[in-house]
């Protein structure tokens, strides 16, 4: 008997399949206990299986049972932990193209946070590489085994997601919720297969053709030769994390976070909101709306990977009527690939933080008096000159994790234990005090000018919802959330001033509607694509990755995807939801045939 056991045949097995339980047992206790995050136990067998194929293939890759043993355990930690991370602050697991945005990350700290980053990444791939026995043929074997499995992916994408879809389930309303079914690994190769079906499915013609049959744009619009078109400079100004702490109920401040000014002046515009596409982050989502005029539907990044075509957006619409076209923003310019996309959507200068003096710095970001002073400074003799501009700008303070210089000691005291709300509270009260004095020097320098200034987004107050938990705000799931609850997370302030004749009630406007508006106001009524999304409805639709939200005399439904339980509107909303990412990923990834479409002959 204990031949058999000390029998390579069986030790060695035994042996990857302990380790591989050790590991996973701690990762999955410590997920649960430090962040909450957890896969639901019922599924518990079949994730553990899942790494337990991964482990079996990176020890048949291995000099010896030491070198498999580290290296797998780095791999499955940094990406256990990554998840984690990212699901306590987006409230989404990992995604396939979070590996393409990488390194986005390492262009958001130096010092020594760099090095840590580089650690984190590098570590696991070196511990891969020096633990391969290149000369053994059981590591060919695995290698040919794993390079069959990306074949299969590649070539048969749609196959491979249908099969997983129906054994694992797809909730794309709910990425969290498919993460604790499914676990990670599951997860990522499921939504890989779904990534690359997406990407080679193209509409043809025929389908964009029946999607502006479905929207009410069979017919090219007329041209209009109207008079009542104003080349009045337009200043888009995109406030990080904006939003109104006092909604908050439950949480006492000892004064107003937002300034006076900022209350009256919104109050004016009719208290107006936008509902934006993300919560907490990917910035780059909601300015594509605000450029572009679709909506995002997808769990990712619109800008890494998705804009991959040269596309008529408000810069280039209102560049081809003689506008110079500007963008601001003091980050890296290759961050979230805005130096590329602001290209191919029309921005013929694009001012990024190598740009700036850097002179108030909150740790890595730049605060908002000294960006406006610079932009001013660098807009002062184009202002004057009598040409029209788009002047959009992304201010960068504000962004988690709330940090502070020595010129702006905390001034709100926020009731309850966490700090983190506090923090966000003196943010927003040095922002919006900030923006008024930027507003008020722009207004008198350019009093026709058309501004629109918005919160991006909600900002984050704690892992898995925390801040709006604590209140009943929120659930700390999107699996438990009402139908209200997912319109409050997208709600975010806006100010429309249309120029002398002051602040515009626009009421509640999908952040994608916002180039639409801007061409009403400036009495622009040609056709374009920024009008395709203008819906032959009455109510609200604001898509989100899954589902959308309708809302319709103040009241909110959610349309789900192959949800039973939807409402009978639904079956009207759906299929104009539909036509929108036909047509978005017509123009931004493939023929096109939405333009050729719209060219009027003569």
């Amino acid at each position: 008997m204990k031949r058999f056991f000390t029998h390579p045949w069986v030790r060695i097995p035994a042996g990857i399949v302990a380790w591989t339980l050790l590991v996973y047992a701690i990762l999955e206790a410590c997920s649960n206990l430090f962040f909450d995050v957890e896969v639901l136990p019922r599924f518990w067998i079949r994730d553990f299986l899942a790494h337990l194929l991964l482990s079996a293939i990176i020890y048949l890759m291995a000099r010896n049972f030491r070198t498999y043993a580290i290296a797998y355990a780095l791999l499955v930690t940094i990406l256990h932990v990554s998840n984690a991370l990212k699901m306590v602050i987006l409230g989404s697991p990992m995604m396939p193209d979070d590996f393409i945005s990488v390194r986005n990350m390492f262009m958001l700290f130096s010092g020594w946070k760099f090095w840590v980053m580089v650690l984190m990444l590098a570590v696991p791939l070196m511990a891969l590489a020096a633990m391969i026995h290149w000369r053994h043929p059981r590591s060919w074997l695995s290698l040919t085994l794993v390079g069959a499995g990306i074949l299969i992916l590649l070539n048969w994408p749609a196959q491979m997601m249908a099969a997983m879809d129906k054994q694992f389930g797809d909730w794309i309303w709910n990425q969290p919720g498919n993460y604790r079914e499914r676990g990670l690994l599951i997860h990522l190769v499921q939504e890989t297969a779904r990534n690359i079906s997406r990407g080679l499915d193209v509409p043809d013609e025929a389908a964009v053709a029946k999607a502006f049959e479905t929207l009410g744009h069979s017919e090219p619009a007329p041209q209009s030769n109207s008079n009542a078109f104003s080349k009045r400079n337009v200043h888009l100004i995109l406030l990080e994390s904006f939003w109104d702490p006092l909604l908050l109920e439950g949480i006492a401040f000892s004064e107003d976070p937002i300034s006076a000014e900022f209350r009256e002046l919104w109050a004016q515009a009719g208290n107006a909101t936008v509902l934006s596409p993300v919560f907490g982050g990917y910035t780059a989502n909601a300015e594509f709306e605000v450029l572009c005029g679709f909506p995002v539907t997808v769990d990712t990044v619109f800008f890494e990977g998705w804009v991959r075509k040269a596309a008529p957006c408000l810069p280039a619409h209102l560049r081809a009527l003689g506008y110079h076209t500007y963008a601001s923003h003091p980050n890296v310019a290759a961050f979230w690939n805005r130096v590329n996309v602001y290209d191919r959507i029309g921005f013929e200068t694009y001012w990024s933080k190598k740009d700036f003096v850097l002179d108030d710095m909150n740790k890595n970001f730049l605060g908002d008096t000294s960006l406006y002073r610079q932009m001013l400074e660098k807009l002062d003799s184009k202002l004057k000159s009598g040409e029209p501009l788009l002047n959009y700008i992304v201010t960068i303070f504000g962004h988690l994790d709330y940090p502070f210089n020595a010129s702006r000691p905390k001034v709100i005291q926020a009731s309850g234990d966490n700090r983190m709300v506090e923090d966000y509270a003196n943010q927003i009260y040095y922002k919006s005090r900030e923006l008024m004095v930027f507003l008020e020097e722009l207004r008198k320098r350019d009093p026709d000018g058309l501004i629109v200034m918005f919160g991006d987004h909600l900002p984050f107050l704690g892992p898995n919802y925390g801040g709006y938990t604590e209140i009943g705000m929120l659930e700390s799931s999107r699996s438990n959330f009402t139908d209200p609850m997912f319109r409050t997370l997208t709600r975010a302030p806006m100010i429309v001033i249309d120029g002398r004749n002051g602040p515009v009630e626009t009421g509640e406007l999908p952040m994608y509607r916002i180039p639409e508006l801007v061409l009403d106001l400036l009495g622009d009524h040609r056709d374009s694509i920024l009008r395709l999304s203008s819906l032959p409805v009455e109510s609200t639709i604001r898509p989100l990755p899954g589902l959308h939200l309708v809302v319709e005399d103040g009241k909110s439904h959610v349309c789900k995807q192959k949800d039973s339980g939807n409402p009978e509107s639904c079956a009207n909303t759906d299929p104009l939801v539909e036509a929108l990412d036909i047509l978005t990923y017509d123009l931004f990834n493939g023929e096109q045939h939405g333009l050729k479409r719209m060219e009027k002959p003569g």
